[in-house]
């Protein structure tokens, strides 16, 4: 018995012992399970010797990157995730007439506002926008902010590594920067559907270079797309192109904006503040500046010339022709005085770009240099971009770009518009002096818009045109207050005038806007404390033309006219006109005589036509004209004043005479038979019309018919057209031209009649207008019988005929 007992408790122990060690082997066994799980989870990121091999090469900078066989990585610091940094893509260099000539290598295709950041085991480019913020963080309302304005990610990349540190984290970029990501893409989707751009060829595509600086990273990729129609090379069926990835770190305290003012012309950033205590959301609009701090505050405080901190420097491209730098270089130093009267002195700097014995690294797309790149290309333009920092309006950087055949164009506007009165522009080979003067001038004036300043078309209109014919007046002045408005010569001046100035010039309107911008206010620390100062500096030049900005978009204002100078269009355009006549009589001795060939004759001609036809565009706008004069409410006076009526109608007769007359001085035989086989007389018929149709057009006749509301004695829209009317059809000599521009009158007519009103920026259906074209059309109606009865001419009785059929279809549609 006592046996059995025990066998039993022995065989209940060894079952029990047996069911322990099962169990321990289970646990065992899931331990072993859930470390090599954990194991295997880990080892997502591979330790930092074995993504960065020994073979590596490193380049240390912003970031550290590094290139393994032929793959790239960033290592990325933690403390500079989540910091604001801006990516700009330019293209470095470029197929012939990508873009229709207006690209370029250093054209900007893409500029953003990016921060690297975490989120678990990835690291993600997110595109920041700070067009919509609270300035006031600590407000409630800054959380909404960022919710209803989630920001998009623009690639996100696998964490592969650590730093050994565990300060840092490595990403593969391979990937990234040799693919086609639409948001640094060097084409834009006009460009792929333009030619047919089916695809990126990766066979054909690569890295080209990575790079790092202290504050920046710089790429350059070679890519290749598959294109149907390529601008260039179109058996090749491809379009092959470099492009250049700058990212920049930003300041991490933003530059103290400057708030802008309307009264003064400045590039501008706007954001919207909601954490604003107006009851709306506030719309802040600040200045583009560079940041120029002075080395010594002090002295600059006392009124002393000081050297900003960091000066703004320009290189010149390498490709520079060496007998334009001089040039090129006082275009740049030229705005060294305007900065003088900021306070501040060498400011801006001009220099050669460095040689690879210098600088290896040197590169003109590097985002650290500012740089004014000469472009072989036919087109015929110069253009001043700008870089800035969305945050404040800080400008980082800027390329002034300058088209090869740029040159041509200011030598035949020199020879059309000064040539009467300047027998040194009467040739094709203008003196290299003068060509470099101009040079100078127009890249003074690209810079311009790089320091942050638009186009100030009023002025030209600060001087008196009687002033242009004054030797020593020009001398001192030039043509315009300011080198920023599109006046490029003084075509008033007339033959006998003596010691003219002919070219533009910096003005005092430069000195005075770079003062109000650029110079710092003391112990002004936000940019609200600095309002009253800088509304003091416009208040103490109100009342001068010379400090007026006028914007370049204005269409009805004649104070604010592009290539327009002088303070009365209809007296400018006399005496352009004038000149102009000269210069056409002799344009043949001028150039295919000496030539002995029609090209430069053709060409020459084709742009006499386009001066002749802004002479007539700047006395068009005093018709229904508004001169716009921006003010305070604390200001005397109204912001908009309509042209009185007796200068417009002295311009509408200016136009009868000089437009409406057949100008038959423009179709010289001695040119027309020379360079073209036929087609005279639609020539002269499509510049007649143009401003036929300029001038009636549906938003200038709203503003005649609105100029009955604000005063008494106004020109009329009926007086207006009455004018016009008879100014086409008052003269009994019909010719060509004259039937021609009869017909365009009719053809306008029918337009205004039944032109979808909702192209205008008035009601048309229930205004004046429609009556206003019905009466003309039915005095026409009445009138055209007896001129085709009286007339003995047949091509013209046929031409009455059709006029009379033509006008009862606008008023009697079937």
């Amino acid at each position: 018995m006592k046996r059995t007992i025990f066998a039993s408790v022995l065989l209940s122990t060894t079952l029990l012992l047996g069911s322990c060690k099962t169990t321990q082997k289970a646990v065992a066994q899931k331990e072993k399970q859930s470390t090599e799980a954990s194991s295997k989870k880990k080892s997502k990121f591979k330790s930092y010797n074995k993504v960065i091999t020994k073979d590596a090469i490193t380049d240390e900078g912003l970031f550290k990157t590094h290139q393994v066989d032929d793959n790239f990585f960033y290592e990325i610091p933690n403390n500079l995730l989540e910091k604001d940094m801006l990516w700009v893509t330019r293209i470095a260099q470029i197929p012939s007439n990508l873009g229709g000539g207006y690209m370029n290598a250093g054209s900007k295709t893409n500029q953003q506002l990016v921060a690297w950041e975490r989120f678990q085991d990835k690291i993600l480019i997110k595109v920041k926008s700070y067009s919509e913020v609270a300035l006031d963080e600590n407000a409630a309302i800054n959380n909404s902010v960022k919710v209803n304005n989630y920001e998009p990610t623009m690639y996100a990349f696998d964490i592969k590594a650590f730093s050994q540190d565990s300060t840092a984290v490595v990403i593969d970029v391979t990937k990234f920067l040799s693919s086609d990501v639409p948001s640094i893409s060097g084409l834009s989707p006009g460009l792929r559907r333009a030619y047919k751009v089916r695809s990126m060829d990766r066979d054909r595509s690569f890295i080209n270079s990575v790079k790092s600086f202290p504050e920046n990273i710089e790429v350059k990729q070679d890519f290749t797309f598959t294109a149907a129609e390529p601008p260039s090379n179109r058996s090749v069926g491809s379009i092959s192109m470099q492009v250049n990835q700058s990212m920049i770190l930003l300041p991490e305290v933003p530059m103290t904006p400057r708030l802008f003012d309307s009264r003064v012309g400045f590039f501008t950033v706007n954001q919207i503040d909601y954490s604003s205590k107006a009851l709306k959301a506030d719309e802040k609009t600040y200045i583009r500046r560079w940041r120029l701090e002075p080395k010594d505050p002090e002295a600059y405080a006392r009124g002393e010339l000081v050297e900003p901190v960091k000066p703004i420097v320009y290189y010149l491209d390498p490709g520079t022709p060496e007998s334009l730098k001089e040039y090129i270089k006082q275009g740049i130093e030229d705005w060294q005085k305007p900065f003088e009267t900021a306070g501040f002195k060498n400011a801006i700097i001009a220099r050669d770009a460095p040689s690879k014995e210098e600088d290896p690294d040197f590169s003109p797309e590097d985002i650290r240099y500012s740089v004014v790149r000469y472009v072989a290309s036919t087109t015929r333009n110069a253009v001043g971009p700008s870089v800035s920092d969305p945050r404040s309006g800080e400008i980082i950087e800027s390329d002034i770009i300058w088209y090869h055949n740029h040159l041509r164009s200011y030598r035949n506007r020199y020879l059309l518009e000064t040539g009467a009165a300047n027998p040194s522009a009467r040739t094709l080979d203008t003196e290299e002096k003068e060509i470099g003067e101009m040079m100078r001038q127009v890249i003074a004036h690209e810079v311009g818009h790089a320091l942050g300043f638009p186009h100030n078309m009023a002025a030209s209109y600060a001087y008196d045109v009687e002033d242009y014919r004054d030797g020593d007046f020009t001398q001192e002045n030039g043509i315009a207050a300011s080198l920023m408005d599109y006046a490029r010569y003084n075509y008033i001046a007339q033959p006998g005038d003596e010691n003219i100035r002919f070219v533009r010039q910096m003005g005092p309107y430069d000195h005075y806007a770079t003062n109000w911008g650029y110079r710092v206010i003391p112990n002004a620390t936000t940019p609200e404390s600095e309002v009253n100062t800088l509304n003091s500096w416009i208040m103490e030049k109100a009342d001068d033309p010379k400090y007026k900005f006028g914007q370049q978009r204005s269409r009805f204002d004649p104070q604010s006219q592009t290539e327009s100078i002088g303070n009365d269009p209809v007296k400018a355009s006399t005496y352009g006109m004038k000149n102009l006549k000269i210069v056409a009589k002799n344009l043949s001795d001028w150039t295919s005589e000496q030539t002995d060939n029609y090209e430069d004759l053709g060409e020459l001609y084709g742009e006499l036509l386009g001066v002749w036809s802004r002479y007539v565009g700047h006395v068009v706008t005093n018709v229904g004209g508004v001169n716009e004069d921006l003010k305070k409410p604390t200001q005397s006076g109204t912001v908009y004043n309509v042209v009185d009526k007796k200068t417009q109608k002295e311009s509408v007769q200016w136009i009868k005479e000089n437009v409406f007359d057949t100008p038959n001085w423009l179709i010289d035989k001695n040119i027309v038979q020379n360079i073209n086989p036929d087609g005279y007389f639609d020539v002269l018929r499509s510049v007649q019309t143009r401003h036929l149709n300029n001038l009636l057009s549906f938003d200038r006749i709203g503003r005649l018919i609105n100029s009955e509301t604000v005063g008494s004695n106004y020109y009329s829209a009926l007086e207006m057209m009455q004018d016009v009317r008879k100014g086409i059809f008052t003269s009994r000599k019909v010719d060509i031209y004259k039937r021609n521009l009869q017909r365009a009158y009719v053809d306008r007519l029918e337009y205004l009649m039944t032109e979808d009103p909702s192209r205008s920026s008035f009601n048309i259906n229930q205004s004046d207008l429609r009556a206003l074209v019905r009466g003309e059309l039915k005095t026409l109606q009445s009138t055209l019988p007896s001129r085709r009865n009286s007339s003995s001419n047949q091509v013209n009785r046929y031409h009455y005929e059709d006029l009379l059929a033509r006008v009862d279809v606008v008023l009697n549609p079937r």
